[in-house]
């Protein structure tokens, strides 16, 4: 196992953020910078003031909701317990929050290549932004000399602040996010391993992202996949020297990796196909 994190060893940051509203964040995971297949793992915490204009991006996301109802629109609305997968190039909201919400929001390069701009970067570009203009409700207000403002949204503005140049949308296989319940799914045994079970969510992207839920009896063993991000959804257990517990977020490397279940758990499994991977078919 490359990395575990419980997510009660990991504390809460009010931070500045390029939408409105208030937002807590506890950041888990992270990848390589400046890299086609970096990533940004968070639990990410809004409210009744939170406020997203209908945008895109170019790069995927998948958001896990644990708390709380996060409105789309007319994409849908995630309910506790909802995955939801979030294709680069595709328009999604306006968001909005009535009352609370938590959110697991797991984002990373696709298969455009266009790569994800680490957290770090990102809020120096937002800072170095204020000076020109300022972020409004999820837009970026850029004052002119002329008395006239170029309205766009925040993260485009930042982008392409930092490179430099336009932000071209890579095209997507999608129309719209794919909203997964899967309490819709029924459980499949695993004949070769006793008390494993599995839920195949779907295969998502040409990147070849797939998800699933798998399920653990109490002491049952599993090989996780290589190249995955899982997050435990219920139960605890242990892999190698560690432990994990109930919100924990476990990494595989470049091999699969074993845990066991201390107790019944279920884990979400995000398996990502490195971008060059035989199994995405190239």
């Amino acid at each position: 196992m490359e990395e575990i994190v419980n997510l009660s060893d990991v504390p809460v940051v009010e931070r500045t953020h390029a939408r409105a509203g208030l937002f807590r964040s506890q950041s888990l995971m992270q990848g390589v910078e400046e890299t086609p297949e970096n990533f940004y793992l968070q639990l990410s915490q809004t409210y009744a003031d939170f406020a997203s204009p209908r945008h895109r991006h170019n790069f995927d996301q998948v958001r896990v909701q644990l708390k709380g109802d996060a409105d789309f629109a007319r994409d849908g609305v995630m309910r506790p317990g909802t995955v939801a997968y979030f294709p680069e190039g595709v328009f999604y909201g306006p968001q909005s929050i009535a009352g609370e919400s938590a959110t697991l929001v797991l984002q990373f390069g696709g298969a455009s290549g266009s790569g994800y701009i680490s957290e770090e970067r990102f809020q120096a570009g937002v800072a170095e932004l204020k000076a020109f203009g300022s972020f409004e409700n999820g837009i970026y207000r850029r004052a002119r000399e002329d008395g006239g403002r170029k309205n766009q949204d925040a993260y485009e503005a930042v982008w392409e602040h930092i490179h430099g140049r336009r932000l071209d949308y890579p095209k997507s296989d999608y129309a719209q996010p794919v909203f997964i319940d899967p309490a819709d799914f029924e459980w499949q045994a695993d004949v070769a391993i006793p008390g494993v079970r599995r839920k195949a969510l779907g295969v998502f992207s040409s990147r070849g992202m797939r998800m699933s839920v798998v399920g653990l009896d109490a002491g049952a063993k599993v090989q996780l996949a290589p190249a995955a991000i899982v997050f435990v959804l219920s139960g605890s257990g242990h892999a190698g020297d560690g432990s994990w517990k109930q919100h924990a977020t476990l990494r595989t490397g470049g091999e699969p990796a074993e845990v066991t279940a201390s107790e019944p758990s279920e884990l979400l499994e995000i398996h990502i196909p490195p971008l060059h991977s035989p199994s995405r078919g190239d």
